[in-house]
């Protein structure tokens, strides 16, 4: 009797410890998992030319994502980033095609307008105290109707008709259009990474914003300005979410309609994913990366594979689903 009390208590730890480093390294080894699957799979999967593929698709979602880990950060939730990148999206190329900026003024005066986002959104939050799903709801659709009220409803492109009749003859600079191409734009998504991975983990200020998430009220008795703080974390999202939509911009030369609306949800998985990286249980932009990786390889992979496209929503909530699962299993 008393060895097989022994033997399932000495059971206990040896499992406990499994859970833990699948808690931990659990995502790293998705990443690895699917590259082997699709690997085998399709022949074309592991072709540098198709890593490079995947790295520039996530670079966007990734650069968004990481916006929407720093609102997560003080304990909120940024739903206006896709809008915020449409916004951007469709400002950027303006100032070239619309009125002749060169590419230092228009990024610069992008970012400016965008910050009102972040703003706006602080003040729905932190002055009228509504709470952050429902505020940045409504500045989505607030931002997404800005956005197409300014571009006319349609798109914005060199040689464009304008409404008054007259031909646009603004035209998009050549070093702006090498923003979103490789190695550019991947080397934007690490710095990005590095530096809010850094800020949130190694600066007193980044601390205190996962001391703000974590217990807002012990935080301000604390004596941490929480106000401020929330404020600051909803600005920067904005300037992440606008640099996603000029990344965007780069890309593809033109501004479209809603063009950042469908990076909102890819972005919002990518950084609940990055969730359980290394066992942190809170938003971490290296995390968040990783989550991204496994989108993109996932889609990739499955493309590849001939899987539907109507069918691959399915995938990526399962995935979703299964690294929440594992987040609020172990916070149990």
């Amino acid at each position: 009797m008393s060895n097989d009390m022994s033997l399932k208590a000495g059971a206990l730890p040896w499992r406990h410890r499994l859970f833990e480093f699948l808690y931990r390294w659990g995502m790293l080894l998705t990443v690895v998992a699917l590259v082997a699957l699709f690997g085998l799979a399709s022949d074309n999967f592991l072709d540098p030319n198709n890593i490079v593929n995947i790295l520039r698709a996530i670079a966007i979602v990734t650069v968004i994502a990481i916006g929407v880990s720093i609102s997560l950060a003080v304990g909120g939730f940024d739903l206006s980033v896709g809008s915020t990148a449409s916004l951007a999206n469709a400002l950027v190329i303006s100032m070239f095609v619309w009125h002749g900026l060169d590419t230092t003024q228009a990024i610069l005066l992008t970012l400016a307008a965008c910050t009102l986002v972040g703003l706006f959104n602080a003040f729905l939050i932190v002055v009228l105290k509504i709470p952050d799903m429902l505020a940045t709801l409504g500045s989505l659709f607030v931002v997404q109707g800005v956005a197409m009220t300014y571009s006319f409803g349609g798109s914005i492109t060199q040689n464009m008709v304008l409404p008054s009749g007259d031909m646009a003859e603004g035209e998009i600079p050549a070093i702006f259009s090498t923003l979103g191409q490789v190695p550019v734009i991947v080397i934007i998504m690490l710095a990005v990474t590095a530096v809010v991975q850094l800020y949130l983990s190694l600066t007193k200020h980044g601390r205190r914003m996962y001391a703000i998430g974590g217990n807002p009220e012990a935080a301000r008795l604390a004596g941490i300005r929480t106000a401020r703080y929330r404020i600051l974390a909803y600005i920067i999202s904005s300037w992440l979410a606008a640099l996603g939509g000029i990344l965007l911009a780069s890309r593809i030369g033109s501004s479209q309609v809603n063009a950042g609306g469908g990076y909102l949800m890819d972005a919002v998985a990518a950084a609940y994913i990055g969730f359980s990286l290394a066992g942190s249980g809170k938003p971490n932009a290296l995390g968040t990366l990783v989550g991204a990786v496994i989108l993109g390889v996932l889609q990739n992979g499955l493309v590849m594979m001939s899987v539907p496209y109507y069918a691959m929503d399915i995938i990526k909530g399962l995935v979703l689903a299964a690294a929440l699962a594992i987040t609020y299993i172990q916070r149990r």
